[in-house]
C-alpha cells in the first residue's frame, strides 16, 4: 500500500490557523492536485468542513472523512471512525490530507511525504505538521525556491521512508 501525507506548512511546522490555511499559494493548490491525482484522499472532519463547499467533495477522487462521531455524514464522501478502518476503503494508494492529528495518526503508515514549505512564519498558528524525523525519511526532491504569483515564496519537498523498498 502507497500512503502519502501531502502538506503546506510554514517554516516553523505550522499548517493551520482558526481553521484555516493562512497563505495563498496558487501553485502549491496545483501542485496538491497533482499529487492527489485521481485516487483516494482521507482527511479529518475539520479539514472537510473547511473546505469550500464548491469544492466537497474534492472532484475527481475518493473522499474519505474521518470522524469519531458514527452519526457524522459527510454528502460525496464516505466516513470512517478511524484511521485503519479508512485504509481498508482505499485500497492500494491514498493520500491523507489533513489535519494535524490525523497526519501524526498516519505518519506511520506513510511511504512518501509531498511538503511545501512556505517562505513565512505564521503568527498565532494552531495545526502542525508531524514532525520529520530523519532518521526514518529521505529526502527525495527538494525544488529550488519559487516565489508565487501572490508574491509568497514556496518550495516543494519529498521524503521516501528509508525502508520503503522492504515494505
Amino acid at each position: 500500500m502507497d500512503i502519502i501525507l501531502v502538506w503546506a506548512q510554514d517554516r516553523a511546522g505550522a499548517i493551520g490557523r482558526r481553521g484555516a490555511i493562512p497563505w495563498r499559494v496558487p501553485e502549491d493548490m496545483a501542485h496538491f492536485r497533482e499529487v492527489t491525482g485521481t485516487g483516494a484522499v482521507i482527511m479529518g472532519r475539520k479539514t472537510w468542513e473547511s473546505l469550500p463547499e464548491r469544492f466537497r467533495p474534492l472532484p475527481g477522487r475518493r473522499n474519505i472523512v474521518l470522524t469519531r462521531s458514527g452519526a457524522f455524514t459527510a454528502d460525496g464522501a464516505e466516513v470512517a471512525t478511524d484511521l485503519e478502518a479508512a485504509l481498508e476503503l482505499v485500497g492500494r494508494v491514498a493520500a491523507v490530507i489533513g489535519g494535524g492529528e490525523i497526519y501524526r495518526a498516519a505518519m506511520a503508515h506513510a511511504t512518501r511525504l509531498h511538503v511545501t514549505e512556505i517562505g513565512m512564519l505564521v503568527d498565532s498558528a494552531d495545526a502542525f505538521a508531524p514532525e520529520v524525523d530523519l532518521d526514518t525519511w529521505e529526502q527525495a526532491r527538494v525544488s529550488d525556491w519559487r516565489h508565487s504569483r501572490t508574491g509568497t515564496l514556496y518550495r516543494f519537498l519529498e521524503y521516501r521512508r528509508i525502508d520503503y523498498t522492504a515494505r
